[in-house]
């Protein structure tokens, strides 16, 4: 069994978003290290681009930070090893767009993040039809699949049969950002995508508080938290500190 599967023998789970890089190398680190111990159950680490196209503006402001601090997927993968020598042992999927993994070299790029410790991928710009290249160099690594409450009924029954490790479920139209409330009809939503797949279904994007994350946990096998992890740890004078008490207290919720 891989770390993805073993993440999901006890659901629903948390998963922490935080980009490499912000507010610089080493506290990024340091960051990630305090989430996955202390209550998360994967972490969705962020390599940052120029272009964040399904970002709203607070991971937006975070990545080009990252990249003004000189932040690339090479020293992104060193980070990711620096995680595994630390004893981080949780599930790490790598979320990135696709233009800099193209740069980079896709075989080069699986190898590397492979060696490096991480689980698996999520490209948020890699449509399905578009994806075969990438799966092929992936190999046994799995590509996240996405899914949206627009995703038509007859695509998103074909995206779920394909999918692997698990589905990432976007709740909400729109850019990543916290909301007041959860998305209206998301227990449904949930519903018609298991229908059609029987691995973990994550839901993301607005998920703001720990009361939140445990609604989405009664929904789903998984809540992912980005910006509001992203805007807590950012906004500190503490981060590792702050990244430690928000692990704890959405994972107590969650759980």
């Amino acid at each position: 069994m891989n770390r993805i599967d073993e993440a999901f023998t006890n659901k629903p789970i948390f998963m922490p978003y935080f980009p490499l890089g912000y507010p610089d190398i080493e506290t990024s680190i340091d960051v990630i290290e305090a989430l996955a111990k202390n209550g998360a159950d994967l972490v969705e680490v962020g390599l940052s681009f120029s272009d964040p196209l399904a970002d709203g503006p607070v991971i937006q402001q975070a990545t080009q930070v990252a990249l003004e601090h000189g932040i690339t997927v090479k020293k992104s993968l060193a980070a990711v090893a620096e995680l595994r020598k630390r004893g981080v042992t949780i599930p790490l999927v790598l979320m990135g767009y696709y233009n800099p993994l193209l740069a980079y070299g896709l075989e080069a790029y699986v190898a590397d993040s492979r060696a490096a410790g991480a689980d698996g991928f999520i490209i948020p710009d890699l449509p399905l039809e578009e994806s075969a290249e990438f799966e092929a160099a992936a190999g046994d690594m799995p590509l996240i699949r996405m899914l949206a409450p627009t995703t038509p009924a007859e695509r998103m029954e074909k995206v779920a049969r394909q999918a692997r490790g698990f589905i990432y479920l976007v709740s909400v139209t729109g850019v990543t950002g916290a909301r007041s409330t959860l998305a209206e009809g998301l227990g449904g939503l949930v519903s018609r995508v298991r229908e059609h797949t029987s691995i973990p279904v994550c839901v993301g994007f607005g998920i703001g508080t720990p009361e939140q994350a445990r609604e989405v946990g009664g929904m789903a096998d998984g809540a992912i938290v980005g910006t509001a992890c992203v805007k807590a740890i950012g906004g500190s004078s503490q981060p590792v500190e702050s990244a430690a008490r928000f692990a704890q207290e959405f994972s107590g919720a969650i759980h």
